[in-house]
């Protein structure tokens, strides 16, 4: 896996991110959905009628995404810089899947496509209180 057990764990305890695309424009556009962590470290997003939705144009055109799931630290006694926020930002190239749903969400709801974001680079923060931002590139082939 190539995040750390820090980042899984806060991973699979938030439910959305949001989902930064640019368009054919140059404009960014950046939409918040729900996703899901797989085993390999890639992230699955889905939704109804996906492969209709800007976000999928944009990727056809430009595959290069950022990802970013963040929220506040609990402001309890022993949090990590109680009361900031913390989050992960992933950076990478999104591969998009049809004829087949993400593995969360109602499937009368969603679409059998996906989008599958293959992560490049990732930065997170106020997840560790031994570090409080890490940073790191992922070197794999490309999706």
């Amino acid at each position: 896996m190539i995040f750390t057990d820090k980042e899984i764990a806060y991973l699979k305890g938030q439910r959305i991110g949001r989902l930064a695309t640019v368009g054919t424009d140059g404009a960014p556009q950046a939409v918040p959905l729900g996703f899901t962590l797989n085993d390999d470290g890639t992230i699955d997003i889905g939704g109804p009628n996906l492969s209709t939705s800007k976000k999928w144009r944009n990727i056809q055109a430009n595959p290069r995404v950022a990802f970013v799931i963040d929220d506040m630290t609990p402001d309890e006694p022993g949090a990590v810089a109680p009361g900031w926020g913390r989050g992960v930002e992933i950076r990478g190239e999104a591969e998009l899947i049809t004829g087949q749903r993400p593995a969360y969400g109602n499937p009368e709801f969603f679409s059998e496509e996906t989008i599958r974001i293959h992560p490049r680079r990732i930065i997170s923060w106020h997840l560790d209180a031994g570090r409080l931002r890490f940073s790191r590139t992922i070197v794999q082939a490309s999706a």
